[in-house]
């Protein structure tokens, strides 16, 4: 586990006890299901208020909170909105005897004047490619660094694929392909087929390269393999972001991360005597050899470094038998605040991503407080709004390290990223297959609203693998994911994700918000009064590092 150096001096320890975790070995499964466990709460009085969840949205969503970004005004109006909301709803603060977890993190600028060089050729930040970094230096020199592609950029013995054999890429920058080679063959046999893995993850690719000792990455966008248009790579990675800080400066973090633009790369290839979409053919291939480019890059990436600290914001339902055990329900509170144009600034205010998410967020807590008061529930329940997940999962990672709650005492994880705010319907989605038994919960969850479960649409965009319940899986905690970004909104991922238009709406029905919701808290119910602790399935990094906490 990374040792986070803190920038600040950091909040009070937990005063919460803390201690053990019960039965390492019980693996009995709940004898109420989820059909129960609802059928036990219909005549109880207790019902969501939509009215709330609109006021929610809206607030968050408002001009006022100027696009909810990291360290600015509007993330003190949503944290203290937040936290107040918990308060009045009767939970506990969850970060000791404050409702905020304080997040101590880096956020740097990248100057959007730069060129990059690579050969002959010239190319603009922001139209042609972006490049950003980790590392807390304030100037970065790309100097006659050689160009070589390799194809995926990946390395993974469980598959029998290593873009890297054979060459040695230290100080060098590497071109890469987006996603991996199952999404370009769709062969099943190949990787996982369409549904992309962990390692088709630009996050991945830039872990791997400044594994293999590269100076530079670019990865090459293409819409269909990315899952989304360049206009969402150039507004995420032009602006500020945000980091945590290791003891060392972030010095061992890939030098520069960058994309390139597809008319980039294929003028780069063109200049280099080659063909792309001849070489991105082979590249898919069992056995490819990475190609050195023969041409140099040079970049001069300068950025403006604040040292600052942002909040996640935790609240506590305790429960009562096993009171040390925690279920969790998530959602990121932040979004990408007010973004510089050439027409002048613009709020990027995220109603549905993920000011939805984080209202429901809060209307769970009312409802499940209330429901706790009629009947309370043997484990705790954990509401974490986390920070910065639109530049990193930021938040969750510091949270998933456990200076709270170490991940043996966190039972599962419920994470909500974006909701359906028209009418209901009659499908839920499920991300990832056969990844855990948080499945079956669901299944069974869903089928107890009269309700099918639809596999992700998308799976060659790796969602599972991008939004918060991630940081906790890699410290072996399962969950799932709700979201619901465009399937009942087809305009959603090219007109409005990620743009200014992601605007609140009175004409929402919410039925889909409403539905969604409890069917979370069906499932929350299930785990709160369960001694029962979820599986994973599949033998992977994340099954293992369960193991380590003996669960």
């Amino acid at each position: 586990m990374k040792k986070y150096a803190y920038l600040f001096t950091a909040f009070s320890a937990c005063a919460l006890a803390l201690a053990g975790c019960g039965d390492n070995t019980r693996t009995d499964t709940p004898s109420a299901t989820a059909a129960d466990t609802e059928k036990n709460h219909q005549s109880d009085g207790i019902s969501f208020n939509l009215a709330n969840v609109h006021r929610d949205i809206k607030t968050l969503a408002s001009d006022e909170f100027g696009g909810r970004g990291p360290l600015s005004e509007g993330e003190t109006l949503t944290t203290g909105y937040l936290a107040k909301a918990y308060q009045q709803a009767g939970l506990a603060p969850g970060a000791g005897e404050s409702y905020l977890q304080q997040v101590p993190m880096a956020k740097l600028t990248p100057s959007q004047d730069m060129l990059l060089q690579l050969g002959d050729l010239q190319f603009v930040a922001g139209k042609d490619f972006t490049a950003r970094t980790k590392q807390i230096k304030p100037r970065i020199n790309l100097k006659d660094s050689e160009l070589v592609f390799v194809g995926y950029g990946i390395n993974a013995p469980e598959y029998q694929w290593n873009d890297y054999a054979g060459v040695d890429v230290k100080g060098k920058t590497v071109v890469m392909l987006v996603n991996d080679p199952g999404f370009a063959t769709q062969d099943d046999k190949l990787f996982t087929g369409n549904a992309m893995t962990y390692y088709g993850r630009w996050t991945y690719k830039y872990e791997e390269a400044a594994r293999q000792g590269a100076s530079a990455v670019f990865i090459v966008h293409e819409t269909d393999a990315a899952g989304y248009p360049w206009g969402v790579v150039e507004s995420s990675n032009t602006g500020s972001k945000f980091t945590l800080v290791d003891d060392n400066n972030n010095s061992e973090m890939l030098p520069v991360m960058g994309w390139l633009q597809l008319a980039a790369t294929e003028q780069l290839f063109a200049g280099a005597g080659m063909d792309y979409q001849a070489l991105k053919a082979k590249a898919k291939m069992r056995g490819f050899k990475a190609v050195p480019l023969a041409l140099q890059a040079n970049l001069t990436l300068n950025s403006k470094i604040e040292q600052a600290a942002s909040d996640n914001v935790v609240a506590l339902l305790p429960g009562t038998e096993l009171a040390d055990e925690y279920v969790v329900i998530s959602a990121h509170w932040d979004h990408l605040g007010i973004k510089q144009t050439p027409k002048g600034p613009k709020i990027h205010n995220g109603a549905v991503d993920n000011a939805s998410g984080t209202a429901a967020t809060l209307e769970l807590a009312r409802t499940l407080m209330a429901r706790s008061k009629v009947s309370p529930f043997k484990r705790s329940l954990l509401f974490v709004n986390f920070t910065a997940e639109e530049t990193g999962l930021i938040g969750s990672e510091l949270f998933a390290a456990g200076g709270l709650y170490p991940s043996k005492q966190l039972v599962a994880v419920l994470n909500i990223d974006g909701m359906n705010p028209s009418d209901s319907v009659d499908y839920i989605l499920q991300y990832g297959q056969g990844m855990s038994e948080m499945e079956q919960y669901l299944s069974e969850a869903a089928k107890a609203q009269g309700r099918k479960v639809k596999m992700d649409p998308r799976p060659q965009n790796g969602l599972f693998f991008r939004s918060d319940h991630f940081s906790l899986a890699k410290e072996g905690v399962p969950g799932l994911l709700f979201m619901s970004l465009g399937d009942t909104d087809p305009e959603y991922i090219s007109h409005k994700y990620h743009k200014e238009a992601d605007d609140y709406s009175p004409d929402w029905s919410l039925g889909g918000v409403e539905q969604d919701m409890a069917l979370l808290q069906a499932i929350a119910l299930k785990l709160a009064n369960s001694d029962h602790w979820p599986k994973w399935l599949a033998d992977s990094d994340f099954k293992k590092r369960r193991a380590l906490d003996g669960r």
